[in-house]
C-alpha cells in the first residue's frame, strides 16, 4: 500500500514537470524575435567617421526619416567634411547653423529610390531639398567624367554601400544649397559664359548672382559654348576679350530676369519678358520653346529649370544680342 503511493506522487511530480517545461516551450514559441536593422540611420550612428552626420540629423529630425523602410539614396559627408563646412561658412559648431538652413543641406544629400553610382550620368538630377526661390525641388549638377562629383564640389570617395533602405554614397564635401553661379562654375557647358562673367573688367555679375536676397531671385538664360562661338563668329571677333566692356555688360544682363523665378511652366506664347538691362525679348512657343530677341535673332531653349537656391536657369543655344 505504501509503495503504490509512493508510485503516485512520483507520477504526479513527473507530470508537473514535464507540463511546465511544455508551458516554457510554448513561451517560447510565441516570444517575439529581436530583428537587427542596418538603415541609413543605422549605418550613420554605428561609425564614428559620421558622427557630424548623425548628429545634424538629430537636430533636423531626419534621423526617423532615414531609419524608416522607404529607400532613398544619401551622399553622406563625413566629419572633416562637416568641419570645412562650419569654417567654410563661419559657424563654430553644428549649434550656431539655423535649423532650417541644416535641413535643407541634409536633404540636398538625399534622393528618393535607390541609385547605383553606375546608374549615374553627367547632367542634372533633383535633390530632397528646396531653397528660398522656389517650392521646387533643388538640382544637382552630376559629373561622371572622372568618377562622380556633385555640383563641382563633392566627390564620391566610397560608392554603392547598401543597407536596408537604401545605398549610400560617401562623399568628400558637404554639398552646399547651390546658386545660379553654382551650376554655371559645376557645368562645363557654360565654360565661355563663366569666361565672359569672370573677365577683368571689374564685372559684379557674379557676386550679384550668388546672393539670396534681393534682387535676388534671378532667371538665368544661358548660352552654350557653342553659342558664344557662334556670336563670335557673328560679330568677326576671335575672342571673347574683343568684345568691348560695355557690350559684353549688356549681352550678360540681358540674360539675366531679376526678382522672379521663372520656370518653363510659367512662359507663355508672345510672352514680353523684361531683363536686367531693362529691354525684353520675347518667347516663342508656336515653334517649340525658343526666344526672339530685339533683333529678331531667335535661340532655342534646350534644357528647361535647372534650379538654386536662389533662382533658375534655361539653358540657350545662341547668345542673344540687345539693342544697341
Amino acid at each position: 500500500m505504501k509503495d503504490l503511493l509512493n508510485l503516485k506522487k512520483i507520477a504526479a511530480g513527473l507530470f508537473f514537470v514535464l507540463a511546465f517545461t511544455a508551458c516554457s516551450d510554448d513561451d517560447d514559441d510565441t516570444a517575439v524575435p529581436v530583428v537587427e536593422t542596418n538603415t541609413i540611420a543605422d549605418f550613420v550612428a554605428s561609425n564614428d567617421d559620421y558622427s557630424s552626420l548623425a548628429a545634424a540629423l538629430e537636430v533636423t529630425g531626419l534621423t526617423s526619416t532615414l531609419d524608416g523602410t522607404q529607400n532613398y539614396t544619401v551622399f553622406a559627408p563625413d566629419n572633416d567634411a562637416f568641419a570645412a563646412f562650419l569654417s567654410d561658412n563661419g559657424f563654430s559648431t553644428l549649434a550656431d547653423v539655423p535649423v532650417g538652413v541644416l535641413t535643407q543641406v541634409l536633404l540636398n544629400h538625399v534622393q528618393m529610390g535607390e541609385i547605383m553610382a553606375a546608374d549615374l550620368s553627367t547632367g542634372y538630377i533633383e535633390s530632397m531639398a528646396t531653397g528660398s526661390a522656389s517650392e521646387e525641388n533643388l538640382s544637382m549638377y552630376i559629373s561622371t567624367e572622372n568618377g562622380v562629383m556633385i555640383n563641382g564640389v563633392a566627390t564620391v570617395t566610397a560608392a554603392d554601400i547598401e543597407v536596408d533602405n537604401g545605398i549610400i554614397h560617401a562623399v568628400d564635401e558637404v554639398i552646399g544649397l547651390p546658386s545660379v553661379v553654382t551650376f554655371a562654375l559645376a557645368d562645363p557647358t557654360f565654360d565661355n559664359l563663366v569666361a565672359a562673367l569672370t573677365r577683368e573688367d571689374d564685372f559684379t555679375f557674379v557676386s550679384t548672382l550668388m546672393e539670396t536676397g534681393s534682387p535676388a531671385p534671378f532667371t538665368v538664360f544661358a548660352p552654350t559654348n557653342d553659342a558664344f562661338a557662334a556670336l563670335l563668329g557673328e560679330l568677326e571677333m576671335n575672342s571673347l576679350s574683343d568684345i568691348p566692356k560695355d557690350v559684353l555688360a549688356s549681352v550678360l544682363s540681358y540674360h539675366v530676369v531679376a526678382g522672379a523665378n521663372v520656370r518653363s511652366s510659367a512662359l507663355t506664347d508672345d510672352m514680353e519678358v523684361s531683363t536686367l538691362l531693362g529691354q525684353s525679348f520675347t518667347i516663342d512657343l508656336d515653334n517649340g520653346a525658343m526666344i526672339t530677341d530685339a533683333n529678331g535673332r531667335t535661340a532655342n531653349i534646350i534644357v528647361v529649370d535647372v534650379q538654386a537656391n536662389n533662382g533658375v536657369v534655361h539653358v540657350l543655344d545662341t547668345v542673344l544680342l540687345p539693342a544697341m
